[in-house]
């Protein structure tokens, strides 16, 4: 009885690791994946993964690096499986982002994820598309400024112009943070 109720509490302590460390572990996953269908696809395969080898997990502090390996190696698959469709980003520059998005600290990344997502927001629907557009696949931003009937440099100046004011309000909603 007394090992059931153990299996139990830990299952329990993992669920509120998860569930507290999971924002973290889908903006890292975005730093690998270029949308974020393949980012839930990543981490539900993920969330699986870790579920099954819960047991190697010898207390919460070593939860979030246990759980980036895991996350590293299912995006790592996807983009394995992805490269046989189309072309993405080298290995290199991968495992560039990769380390960078580990020096992030937690709380940096939840931040900037929430800013961003807060900034895009404000922008109408077509102008979140084009910002969108070129994380989206070869040829986006043409196949819009075609389908508008404009020029795809014109887009692309239309683009830079969305960028800066995203940026701009990144970085103010970060200074209103504290960040």
């Amino acid at each position: 009885m007394s090992n059931m109720h153990r299996e139990s509490l830990f299952e329990s302590d993992f669920m509120r690791l998860f569930v507290r460390h999971e924002p973290v572990l889908r903006a890292y996953a975005r730093t690998l994946l270029p949308d974020w269908n393949l980012v839930d696809d990543a981490l539900q395969e993920a969330s699986v993964t870790m579920w099954e080898k819960r047991g190697q997990l010898e207390d919460s502090s070593g939860f979030l690096p246990w759980a980036k390996v895991i996350v590293r190696f299912k995006c790592l698959s996807m983009i394995a499986t992805l490269r046989r469709s189309r072309l993405l980003l080298s290995d290199e520059v991968l495992q560039q982002l990769a380390e960078e998005a580990e020096a992030l600290q937690a709380e940096e990344l939840t931040a900037i994820r929430q800013a961003l997502s807060h900034c895009l927001s404000k922008f109408d629907q077509a102008h979140q598309e084009l910002l969108l557009a070129p994380y989206s696949g070869d040829g986006r931003v043409q196949e819009l400024a075609a389908l508008c009937g404009k020029s795809a440099n014109a887009f692309y100046k239309l683009l830079g112009r969305l960028r800066d004011k995203l940026a701009d309000c990144v970085r103010i909603q970060l200074q209103l943070e504290g960040l």
